[in-house]
């Protein structure tokens, strides 16, 4: 197996990515979506948290603080998942429009989930503690 020496080559990123694009194009091909502010600014923050935290957890080299930052990024898309609700209820999205974006954001969920399922029960803690030695008792 690579190392991923970068976020972008996470599939759990790129996923999330894909995701913040698709919400985005939907609210703003959508005029009634569209003016609706508060949830509109709602979904771009918690689908761009995603990406966001998986970027962030990423780059502390630390594998404790990568699974707190995954954690953070999968309540950001359940979170986003519950505001796909209010845009069907509000006629905003069709029916066929709410199940793909939910069915992406489960996949996505489930996803950051394996990982961090992976990384607690793997040996490696991450770079960050790569070249440390430890320490010393006098």
């Amino acid at each position: 197996m690579a190392t991923i020496k970068r976020f972008e080559d996470l599939e759990i990123w790129k996923m999330a990515h894909a995701f913040a694009y698709e919400v985005f194009e939907t609210y703003t091909n959508s005029i009634s979506f569209s003016k609706d502010y508060e949830l509109k600014n709602q979904m771009n923050a918690s689908t761009g948290s995603v990406m966001d935290n998986i970027a962030e957890g990423f780059g502390r080299g630390g594998g404790n603080e990568f699974i707190n930052f995954l954690s953070i990024a999968k309540g950001s898309a359940e979170e986003a998942k519950s505001q796909l609700y209010r845009a069907l209820d509000r006629k905003y999205i069709t029916q066929e429009k709410f199940e793909l974006l939910y069915n992406q954001a489960e996949q996505l969920c489930e996803k950051i989930g394996s990982l961090i399922k992976y990384l607690n029960s793997s040996t490696h803690k991450g770079s960050k503690y790569k070249d440390r030695t430890p320490s010393k008792n006098p």
